[in-house]
């Protein structure tokens, strides 16, 4: 790890973008806080935003906009969340589905320790809401770790989602820092139960994960996290730059460079991974639309023939 006269203090030109604050986004933008939602693609300022909403593919983030935990890189505000859960919102994503004409929808939240299933019903009403809507929109849900609590996984994949996703984020020896609160082997868990769930119940879920780097890790360790990916089950990863959202997280150690994204990438097919997207401006929900086959995604959600 890099000590604090050794870290980067500019980012190097492979990260740098112009982001676009045209029209269209003004206009979207607009339709999102009409609708009371929160997207993880407009908050954050997604570098990747216009190639991911042209091609169909927008994140929601539900549950409110105050978590329950304080990870170390992530910019979303932690405390106590308000009590219960937004009874209006299901119908609020599902209609922006519908107005977005998306073909495939990401949806996430915040950790809602607080409640009694950790929000587990809220997506599975989010799912339904939308299926009901655009039956044509393949959901990709990416949800927190529910802190193990009974049920809570099963509630939403029996709600059929087209893409189970659960990130690990970092290597275990960067939990304490990174994700307190949470548990690498609890996250690990969480994977292969859905992956014994696809197994058992539907063959043509993904299961999928991801990872920042630039937090500090050693190659070793990474290679041993995607071991233990592969081992839980996990059919897609994604691997990213870290990025530090103020000055009040975690610091960047190190810009790892588009080879070593290659290098991953290459090594993550090598261990038997259907689909890796590696490189400094990925992030967990990129090229989503592309994790999953047509027809895998159609038979999910009982369209035409596909069998």
């Amino acid at each position: 790890m890099s000590t604090d006269l050794e870290r980067p203090t500019r980012r190097p030109d492979w990260l740098k973008i112009r982001l676009r604050t045209d029209g269209a986004f003004v206009e979207l933008r607009s339709m999102v806080r009409e609708l009371r939602l929160n997207t993880v693609c407009t908050e954050a300022r997604c570098p990747n935003i216009y190639e991911c909403w042209s091609a169909g593919t927008a994140t929601f983030m539900i549950l409110g906009d105050t978590c329950t935990r304080r990870c170390g890189f992530c910019s979303v505000a932690s405390g106590r969340p308000e009590p219960d859960v937004d009874a209006g919102e299901p119908a609020r994503v599902a209609e922006a589905v519908a107005r977005l004409c998306l073909r495939h929808a990401v949806i996430t939240s915040v950790d809602r320790d607080d409640l009694p299933d950790g929000g587990a019903g809220h997506f599975r009403e989010v799912l339904r809401a939308i299926r009901e809507r655009v039956p044509t929109c393949a959901v990709e849900v990416l949800t927190p770790d529910f802190k193990n609590k009974a049920g809570a996984l099963e509630v939403v994949l029996d709600a059929g989602p087209v893409v189970f996703a659960h990130n690990v984020e970092t290597v275990p020896r960067l939990y304490r820092a990174a994700r307190p609160g949470s548990r690498y082997r609890g996250s690990i868990a969480l994977l292969a139960a859905a992956a014994a769930w696809r197994d058992a119940r539907a063959p043509r879920l993904r299961v999928k994960s991801s990872l920042m780097l630039g937090l500090g890790e050693r190659r070793a360790e990474v290679v041993d996290v995607l071991g233990d990916l592969r081992r839980a089950g996990v059919d897609i990863l994604t691997l990213g730059q870290y990025l530090q959202p103020t000055r009040d997280h975690l610091p960047v150690d190190r810009f790892v460079s588009p080879a070593e994204f290659d290098d991953l990438r290459v090594e993550a097919f090598g261990m038997g991974f259907l689909h890796c997207e590696a490189g400094p401006l990925v992030r967990s929900s990129y090229h989503a639309e592309r994790h999953v086959p047509p027809e895998s995604a159609h038979a999910l959600l009982g369209i035409g023939d596909a069998g």
